[in-house]
């Protein structure tokens, strides 16, 4: 059993859409194959993987460094001990060699995309869906049947007005969810709270509505935006400053009462770690966005859980950024408490398997093997041609 070959594509996700700090008109992702000498009906079982949004294409790190290295390993060193399938904790490693510890960027993302792909494999060569993987081997076989997700999107389009974004947020819920989320720090605090009182005319309740602020504010815009917020009793706020900013974090929780939410841009296990540790959260009403295609893999997702268990955090408190896949079988094989969804944005890459329904913001996983990208048409057929080339 080996790794027959590693190919990659830079694909464009780009739109007009725009947060409080980017826009994407430029926007592109990765997308690689793991191809493997193990048949399943007659084909070799494939891996496929692909980055989030937010970060750009990795194809010359891929190409460079980290493909290079799995291709000249000894095929038997990034195998489990039975030799019955690859190990992705053994693959981690080899990627990660001759790595300094730090700077954390761009290389994790690389190495999520490949590692996104060998656990897509490794399900496949067991004939299981991923979450149930996850769940056998680190849950005691307690995989969640469905999962919790939110409709992420309210950007800043141009010529959008509030009419289009009222639009656009009653299509959410008529899709079946009941949490929306939508993004704030682009325009002034003003046409903000306009925006933000559009919506909930159309979604009933704060409970029901999460802001991002993107990580734009300076503390005392965040001091600022929090107090006018507080009265509206959010699902969640999210990113008012850096992502590095503990201190701004910290304080801003003196001055918010509610549910606040971070972490999708922070990339290890130790910058998670340090969120925990001076970032000033509460294990009993905050979120933690981390996400794994990002952040160098569930291999380091693992690290990161037990880091949070270690400190007094439930796995529940975490719902990844990226609306993929890959979370989603996380999140019900490893209990989480949710998942991002992008119905509207970001296609084929976001949203979920085509047949399966969201359900009172609920969804259920397809049964197939793998990460499940076969069960999304449009999505799978952009990797399958990588796969079979």
């Amino acid at each position: 059993m080996k790794i027959v070959s590693i190919r990659e594509k830079t694909v464009p996700i780009s739109s007009a859409i725009r947060n409080a700090y980017i826009d994407f008109s430029a926007m592109t992702c990765s997308v690689v194959a793991v191809v493997t000498d193990v048949a399943r009906e007659g084909r070799p079982v494939v891996g496929y993987g692909f980055n989030s949004n937010g970060r750009y294409a990795q194809g010359c790190l891929l190409r460079e460094r980290v493909i290079p290295r799995l291709m000249s390993a000894e095929p038997a060193s990034l195998l489990n001990d039975a030799g019955t399938n690859l190990d992705p904790h053994r693959i981690w490693a080899r990627m990660m060699i001759n790595e300094k510890p730090g700077g954390h960027g761009e290389r994790s993302v690389a190495v999520g995309v490949i590692d996104m792909a060998v656990w897509d494999a490794v399900a496949k060569i067991e004939g299981k869906p991923l979450y149930r993987l996850l769940a056998e081997r680190y849950r005691n076989g307690q995989a969640d049947d469905r999962v919790f997700v939110y409709a992420a999107g309210g950007y800043y389009y141009p010529n959008k007005d509030v009419k289009a974004l009222q639009d656009e947020m009653k299509g959410y819920l008529d899709r079946g969810y009941r949490v929306v989320k939508m993004k704030i720090g682009g325009e002034d605090l003003g046409q903000d709270l306009r925006r933000i009182e559009a919506v909930l005319k159309i979604v009933g309740s704060g409970d029901r509505l999460a802001v991002d602020a993107n990580g734009r504010f300076d503390l005392d815009t965040a001091i600022t935006y929090a107090r006018a917020l507080a009265p509206y009793r959010l699902f969640w706020y999210e990113e008012a400053g850096d992502p590095l900013d503990y201190a701004l974090q910290a304080e801003l929780a003196g001055h918010y009462d509610g549910p606040m939410a971070t972490g999708e841009n922070l990339f290890s296990m130790q910058d998670a770690r340090n969120l925990i540790r001076y970032g000033g959260l509460r294990p009993d009403r905050d979120w933690l966005q981390f996400d794994c295609a990002l952040s160098y893999g569930l291999v380091e997702y693992l690290r990161t859980l037990e880091m949070l268990n270690a400190n007094g955090w439930s796995a529940r408190r975490c719902i990844p950024h990226g609306g993929h896949q890959l979370s989603l079988n996380i999140a019900a094989g490893l209990g989480l408490g949710g998942n991002e969804s992008y119905p509207g944005v970001f296609q084929p890459f976001g949203g979920f398997a085509d047949d399966i329904p969201v359900e009172d913001s609920y969804v259920r996983l397809p049964d197939v093997p793998g990460i499940g990208f076969e069960a999304k048409r449009e999505l799978y057929r952009i990797m399958q041609p990588l796969g079979e080339s």
